[in-house]
């Protein structure tokens, strides 16, 4: 991937982690979770991609639709993980 491709993808990627931890809130643990899980589903989605062969909505070399998704899997399993652990800790 180029430089310009690495840049346009953690962009989306970090959006992505800062835009689901502005809906579902939380404190700065939670953002660096969401951050987390944005940018390795985005990562994992991309390489999901190319590996499969998965040409829909492709962006210059980024993945575009399976980069997504695998953002979004990847936002919603840190949100049960989150959630499993505040239930644990007694709900605080």
């Amino acid at each position: 991937m180029t430089i310009p491709s690495l840049l346009l993808a953690f962009t989306c990627a970090t959006l992505y982690g800062a835009g689901f931890h502005l809906w579902q809130g939380g404190g700065s643990r939670r953002l660096a979770l969401y951050l987390l899980a944005g940018w390795l589903g985005f990562a994992l989605g991309h390489l999901v991609g190319d590996a499969l062969g998965i040409q829909v909505m492709k962006i210059g070399q980024v993945n575009w639709f399976t980069a997504s998704v695998g953002s979004a899997l990847a936002l919603l399993a840190a949100r049960v993980l989150a959630r499993s652990e505040m239930l644990n800790q007694g709900g605080k």
